[in-house]
């Protein structure tokens, strides 16, 4: 753009102030759009038109940040570990034929969220756009909860990441000496011990990790044909194509076959959940209004296809699914361990295979620890959160919000001592995961659909020679128009709403207390919350978005 623009700083209630102030919180002097390059113009253009300063460094490009959201997914190393939700409830034929679906669906969720994205690149991500989107008179309410939601969200995903990673390693220490048996400390201690690797990495090696992106990104798809080509070619027996195609299984006793695929599809939409970790990176990625909604689609559809890849090679070298889960690292949830023992028929062979996909795990920690602690500086920031004044602070030489990333560990490392006491307890409350995320996908969706319908998104072309105002409807340049983009949009709130439907089901029709599904306690729990806040306090305080740039002329 050979637009003219000056970044002014503003007061609480959106007056201008001098242009060459200091910003409170990261430290980081304004400047005006002369003394930027081309590229870093256009990033602070993006970030000005939602009212916001830039006070974290862009570090990530195209291809970083496509390493960054592969380790969020990795989709094909969840695959084995799901395994078991999906034979279940479904069966083989039902566990392919809902991963197909979820491949689809997922593609039309993240691809809508790419629009938003590409229209408002924010690390607030959700709530921001909520903000946009709804009506006037309820924007700040649903604005509010929004955050709330995304935040339990990713803070449930931070511990569940770094809880699977331990009981991983255990489980593999199990399979190499069947002697041992895991207790429950053990697997705490150990889970804490990822939790400091992972604060460490984002702590002091802020600027080395968009460069191990690229490494973790390699491992990431040299991996799988590491892991699938010995297990496929090794195995000693397969299933025909017609026990993977036809073969159902109704294992939870619902009363419908279909029934029981649903409940089994929602093991998929955890593999292919996350996506929108790009998003909340947005303030430090350069070129965010396009690069990160071409990361949201690409990593969907690769990591779809490798999933796939990684669920059919499983489905056909399992002949007996009954004696893995009864092996011993069945029996710990982890059959497919046996799976690949079995297959390359050394230990030393399995060990290494399946070695990669914990790595590819504790690098996912990592990651889940960085996107979580965005979300919680902006929030911060928009005087969202208790002690909104600590939380939205960033490091004056590393720019990273250090508090954020504080708060996200310590609350994982408290959760983890509930396991100590208690397994159960502690999975009811990583229950909250899924449904959170997708509802805040599908609720944002929805209002995108109905404005899209009632045409108040407008195109960049009529936005020349006026005078922008913070949080204008424009799209960005990834938008898909007309009535493709509306059918795109329809079905993802769709596929959106069943996944919310059926995140909510236990695995079986009489669920014992530890093996229902308490998402939806949860969930609500974290909404009532919220909602009660918001009404003593933050009501007072949280006003949306806070406008921290005047607006300003595109000519």
């Amino acid at each position: 753009m050979g637009a003219s623009m000056e970044l002014h700083t503003v007061n609480g209630h959106g007056s201008a102030g001098s242009k060459n102030t200091v910003d409170e919180v990261g430290k980081t002097p304004h400047v005006i759009e002369s003394e930027l390059p081309s590229a870093d113009q256009r990033d602070a253009q993006a970030l000005a038109r939602l009212g916001k300063k830039p006070v974290l460094k862009r570090r990530f490009s195209f291809i970083a940040m496509l390493g960054f959201t592969c380790t969020v997914l990795v989709t094909w190393e969840v695959i084995p570990i799901i395994y078991v939700t999906g034979l279940t409830n479904g069966g083989r034929a039902g566990f392919a034929y809902s991963y197909l679906f979820a491949l689809v669906g997922s593609l039309s969720i993240f691809t809508v969220l790419g629009e938003m994205a590409s229209l408002a690149p924010t690390s607030g991500g959700q709530y921001h756009w909520t903000y946009m989107l709804a009506p006037a008179s309820c924007r700040k309410f649903f604005s509010y909860i929004m955050g709330w939601l995304v935040i339990c969200g990713w803070q449930a995903l931070v511990a569940s990441s770094a809880y699977l990673s331990a009981n991983l390693i255990l489980t593999l220490v199990t399979m190499n000496n069947p002697g041992y048996s895991p207790t429950q400390w053990q697997g705490t201690l150990l889970y804490w011990a990822l939790m400091v690797l992972a604060i460490i990495v984002n702590l002091y090696s802020s600027t080395v990790l968009p460069k191990l992106e690229f490494f973790i990104l390699a491992l990431h798809i040299l991996g799988f044909f590491a892991f699938l080509v010995p297990m496929v070619y090794m195995s000693p027996q397969k299933a025909t194509s017609t026990e993977v195609w036809t073969q159902f299984n109704n294992g939870g006793d619902w009363p419908t076959m279909a029934l029981s695929v649903f409940v089994g599809l929602i093991g998929s939409v955890f593999a292919n959940n996350g996506t929108d970790c790009a998003v909340h990176m947005a303030e430090e990625t350069r070129g965010a209004d396009y690069v990160i909604p071409w990361c949201v689609v690409a990593t969907s559809v690769l990591n779809g296809i490798l999933g796939l890849g990684t669920l059919l090679s499983m489905l056909y070298v399992t002949p007996n699914i009954e004696a893995v889960l009864d092996s011993p690292t069945g029996k710990l949830g982890f059959p497919f361990m046996q799976v690949v023992l079995d297959s390359v028929g050394s230990y030393a062979g399995a060990t290494v295979m399946i070695s990669i996909v914990i790595a590819m795990f504790v690098f996912a920690v990592i990651a889940f620890l960085a996107t979580a602690s965005r979300i919680v500086f902006a929030f911060g920031r928009d005087k969202g959160l208790p002690f909104w004044q600590t939380m939205a602070k960033v490091h004056p030489k590393t720019a990273i919000p250090n508090y954020a990333i504080y708060i996200i560990t310590g609350v994982a490392c408290f959760v983890g001592l509930i396991n100590i006491g208690s397994a159960t307890a502690f999975n009811i409350i990583l229950s909250i995961g899924i449904s959170s995320l997708y509802s805040s996908y599908t609720i944002t969706e929805l209002l995108l659909l109905w404005r899209r319908i009632r045409g108040d998104i407008r195109k960049p072309s009529e936005m020349a020679g006026y005078t922008w105002q913070a949080n204008e409807l424009v799209w960005g340049p990834f938008h898909i128009p007309g009535v493709l983009g509306i059918a795109l949009n329809a079905f993802a709130v769709c596929y959106g709403t069943i996944v919310i439907i059926f995140c909510f089901f236990p695995t079986t029709v009489n669920p014992d207390a530890a093996h229902m599904n308490w998402a939806c306690l949860i969930t609500a729990a974290v909404i009532f919350f919220a909602i009660a806040y918001y009404l003593l306090y933050a009501k007072k305080v949280y006003q949306g978005p806070v406008v921290e740039i005047a607006p300003y002329q595109i000519s």
